[in-house]
């Protein structure tokens, strides 16, 4: 067995437990799995003392930034950990600068979950493609836009860049360093004995309520947009929607664009895909039958808008995040 890799997870105080324990669950395992020590884990803090989880949690860091961390070896797979509240704190300048001067030297770098804002906040994804949660991708988007942000990825490999989606996802990141480390059939032994996907079906947006239609714009077009909201199998076309709003239909169409931010006939495809998951989930209705009652033309069109917004067929849906009965 090589030198072991040094793989460094820097926790910010708030952190989100899983972003730190799950990767590091997964090389700990792999370390197992290759019957050697592969991989040696590291937590970083940014100040003295133990590091506060969001669960109230604490963790005692291996080391501090700017201090004792120095004389160590020489990391190999640098890590961010996110927090719940990553997206709206307040960048740490000495956080920042200890990331710009570490990464040049490491082989891999990347974030977990909203850990991405910090190397954002620092500079270090200008010009790349990473992911992010979900929830705060478009943030990160808007806030970074030299920065592109693939919302729907599970993890995004860029260079030297590394990057994962939501929480859970740091555990599919870490696996596919193990793979590109240790071969393929020891990342496969560690999924199982992890009891996790090797290789996770689907993208992220899957789990994500962001799609579900809300009203917007004025109360009137709220009005229109409740209505559909309540009636996914009714006739929702350009033409019917704007007469409910006594506007032609052109105007309508440009009215819905610029106060909804969509056009009508995207934002009832997420009506009706936000209608046919809760029947799925629910589990009582084959994909045919929620075609119908959600106002799809056919259960092909159904599964194509699945595809295009979740990047899963309805019914490996229903059988991921349906209510199982007995």
């Amino acid at each position: 067995m090589r030198t072991p890799k040094t793989i460094a997870i820097l926790a910010l105080p708030g952190v989100q437990l899983l972003d730190v324990s799950g990767p590091l669950d997964v090389f700990a395992e792999a370390n197992l799995q290759a019957g050697a020590e592969a991989y040696r884990l590291r937590v970083v803090a940014s100040r003295p003392g133990a590091i506060r989880s969001s669960s109230g949690v604490r963790l005692m860091p291996d080391a501090v930034i700017g201090r004792d961390d120095e004389a160590g070896e020489p990391i190999h797979t640098l890590l961010v950990a996110g927090s719940p509240h990553a997206a709206g704190a307040v960048a740490d300048a000495d956080v920042a600068a200890w990331l710009r001067a570490r990464i040049p030297a490491v082989r891999r770098y990347g974030s977990v979950c909203s850990g991405a804002f910090v190397l954002a906040q620092a500079g270090l994804l200008n010009g790349r493609r990473v992911t992010t949660h979900w929830a705060v991708a478009e943030q990160l988007a808007r806030d970074f836009p030299a920065v592109t942000v693939d919302a729907d990825a599970i993890h995004v490999r860029d260079g030297r860049l590394r990057t994962a989606a939501g929480v859970t996802a740091g555990l599919d990141l870490a696996l596919v360093l193990v793979e590109e480390d240790l071969g393929r059939a020891v990342a496969m032994q560690v999924a199982a004995q992890l009891v996790m996907f090797f290789k996770r079906p689907g993208g992220q947006m899957q789990f994500s309520r962001k799609g579900d239609a809300v009203p917007a714009g004025r109360s009137a077009l709220q009005e229109v947009q409740r209505w559909a909201a309540a009636n996914p199998a009714a006739e929702l076309g350009i033409a019917q929607l704007a007469a409910r709003m006594g506007l032609s239909a052109r105007h309508f169409a440009r009215l819905f664009a610029q106060e909804v931010g969509v056009t009508p006939a995207a934002w009832v495809e997420g009506v009706r895909v936000a209608a046919a998951r809760a029947l799925l989930e629910a589990g009582e209705a084959a994909p045919k039958q929620v075609a119908a009652v959600c106002g799809f033309s056919d259960v092909d069109t159904l599964r194509r808008a699945f595809q295009r917004r979740l990047g899963i067929t309805p019914a490996e849906y229903r059988r991921r995040h349906g209510h199982a009965r007995g």
